[in-house]
């Protein structure tokens, strides 16, 4: 499997990343798959101008993320419209990119920030002019990946496939292990549970912000009973495939770190 773009034999992320996924690394998550590219064979070494490089184009994609989020209207940045926005167009292939690198020293920190990050994001509607409705399948795709990296990451290999991940397995360290410490542990948990609470309060306000707006569209139509109305199209079906989804939201994640952590 090719490294992400070489250019002068350096390692040089393009803009807009890769949409280009391994099919070795495609996880099932959540009623659906959450592709991750296959990450170049060996680290960057720490410290080096390659690693830099990377270390600096992520910070830059984080900070127009960032931008975008707070942006206004009649801003010359283009705001994001819904949750959808944020996931696919920017975060998404953020999280590829970190990925791809292959390197546990970006991989962590940068991963880490974001998965803490995001639960922020999930509890911001005012930055979107969109309800958060309309993007569940956006945002369970984001949480898959980031559920994917770090159960892998906490044990070295790719938790699908077993294939060992660059960096763990060195001269010094020839049977690999988790590359988080103990604390990361320790934080990555808070994140993972903060995140199951939010998901269910993003979901529970949102459908009941439906269920208001379709009301309110109804008003005034005789022979309408407003408890018909159920919030933009969500059926007993659809809610139960909804919250399924939530209790597997880092499900793998907290079995590696059950594991762990017990030790």
């Amino acid at each position: 499997m090719a490294d992400i773009n070489q250019t002068g034999g350096g390692f040089l992320p393009p803009s807009p990343a890769p949409t280009t996924t391994s099919t070795a690394t495609a996880t099932t998550i959540n009623g659906g798959t959450s592709p991750l590219p296959h990450p170049r064979g060996h680290a960057l070494k720490p410290g080096s101008a390659k690693e830099d490089k990377v270390r600096h184009y992520i910070s830059d994609r984080l900070a127009h993320i960032n931008r975008r989020l707070v942006t206004k209207e009649e801003s010359d940045i283009q705001p994001y419209t819904s949750l959808a926005d944020l996931c696919q167009t920017d975060l998404d292939p953020l999280i590829n990119i970190i990925w791809l690198s292959g390197t546990p020293n970006l991989q962590i920190p940068y991963l880490l920030n974001i998965a803490s990050d995001f639960n922020d994001w999930l509890q911001t509607p005012t930055s979107f002019s969109v309800p958060h409705r309309a993007s569940p399948a956006a945002v369970f795709g984001t949480l898959s990946r980031l559920d994917h990296c770090f159960a892998s990451l906490l044990g070295g290999r790719d938790f699908v496939t077993s294939e060992p991940l660059p960096g763990f397995f060195t001269a010094s360290s020839p049977t690999g292990g988790s590359g988080l410490s103990r604390t990361d542990m320790v934080r990555l948990k808070s994140t993972v549970q903060q995140t199951r609470v939010i998901i269910v309060e993003v979901l529970d306000s949102d459908e009941e912000a439906g269920r208001v707006e379709e009301i309110d569209d109804q008003d005034g139509q005789d022979g309408e009973d407003e408890d018909d109305f159920d919030g933009e199209g969500w059926n007993d079906r659809e809610k139960e495939r909804l919250y399924m989804d939530v209790a597997r939201v880092y499900e793998n994640t907290l079995v590696k770190l059950g594991e762990l952590l017990l030790e």
